[in-house]
């Protein structure tokens, strides 16, 4: 099966998510400033927590969520599938539409959960049902560094969905021949790949700290204008 290019599937889940997101407009200029001091907000103590030659369940728990869908766009291509990526009704995320070689036309439906201390439930699961009905696509897939409850297990057994939790997905990423799990490493973890991104303005987000108990928290650079947050698991 020829390898792709992993740089691809970023490069279409750009375009995708700009189109569809369209942030608030700020002076060109302020806005690179902005989004460089956000960069060097990855403290090189907190990268260097990270195994940069091999996969690990604590990269994958902590990845940011754009970041994660990205990888695993990147995975699927790796393995000979033409990613085809639309925004997703849910949540600010895409659904990744696989093709197999020589089609044009998705086969199956992938959708990607970050990690949560929750497994993943039905709700998730019913989600995607109802993007493979609406895309008239029988197959999907639903991947995430987390768990899944029995009741998702069960309900995509009966659906055609496959679920990829995180034990499985580690085995994926590493049993990829050594170079090119190297090379989805390093795609991976390339940039700011900790710090989220806001799901509506498609720009990463900035740890702050809250005037109520003092529990820190990622907030939106276009705040007031986007008052998107995200609380859990923000590293100190």
């Amino acid at each position: 099966m020829q390898k792709n290019d992993t740089s691809r599937p970023r490069q279409l889940l750009t375009r995708a998510l700009r189109a569809a997101a369209g942030p608030f407009s700020w002076p060109g200029a302020a806005l690179e400033r902005a989004r460089a001091s956000l960069r060097e907000r990855t403290s090189t103590s907190e990268r260097a927590r990270f195994d940069a030659r091999k996969w690990t369940p604590e990269l994958l728990k902590r990845l940011d969520w754009r970041r994660f869908e990205e990888t695993c766009a990147a995975y699927f291509e790796a393995l000979g599938f033409a990613t085809h990526i639309t925004p997703s009704r849910v949540g600010g995320g895409v659904d990744i539409g696989l093709c197999a070689q020589g089609s044009a036309t998705p086969s199956i439906l992938v959708q990607c959960k970050p990690w949560d201390a929750y497994r993943v439930g039905i709700k998730s699961l019913r989600e995607l049902r109802a993007a493979m009905t609406a895309a008239g696509i029988a197959e999907g897939v639903l991947a995430t560094p987390s768990r899944f409850t029995q009741e998702a297990i069960n309900f995509a057994a009966k659906e055609h969905i496959d679920l990829i939790d995180g034990a499985s997905l580690l085995a994926k990423l590493s049993g990829q021949p050594a170079e090119q799990a190297l090379a989805l490493l390093k795609f991976a973890m390339q940039g700011d790949f900790l710090s989220p991104t806001c799901p509506g303005c498609g720009i990463k987000m900035v740890l702050r700290t809250s005037t109520d108990g003092g529990r820190k928290y990622w907030g939106c650079l276009n705040y007031p204008r986007c008052k998107q947050t995200f609380f859990a698991n923000a590293p100190a």
